[in-house]
């Protein structure tokens, strides 16, 4: 089973009824009737959804009276731009001393094409 905080956050996110969930949250707190609402599917599979979503730190579930809002929580989201823009960074690199060193060629063909 995956534990860390980083694969429990892409898990999560593997699944587009949980990225929508979350775009939904981006908006505001929910219930999870208000979740379930454009989805085609049970309360129990919206449920199992908030779980996994919970379990990786991305929702938390309150409670004031008999309503239960959802709650986005970005931090897991952070760790994960962050841990893609490292990556990023490093292709970025690589790219960018490709181009260099296309330009280098390309200049030395056009002194070769002078003389």
């Amino acid at each position: 089973m995956v534990d860390d905080q980083l694969s429990l956050t892409f898990t999560a996110l593997a699944d587009p009824t949980r990225r929508a969930i979350l775009a939904r949250l981006a908006d505001g707190d929910a219930t999870v009737n208000e979740l379930a609402e454009p989805f085609d599917m049970s309360l129990q599979a919206i449920s199992k959804h908030l779980k996994v979503l919970e379990r990786a730190g991305l929702i938390t579930r309150g409670r004031d009276a008999q309503w239960r809002p959802c709650r986005l929580e970005t931090a897991p989201l952070d760790d994960a731009t962050d841990w893609i823009e490292q990556y990023r960074n490093i292709a970025r690199d690589r790219l960018d001393r490709l181009d260099q060193e296309i330009q280098k060629i390309q200049r030395t063909r056009k002194g070769n094409d002078h003389e």
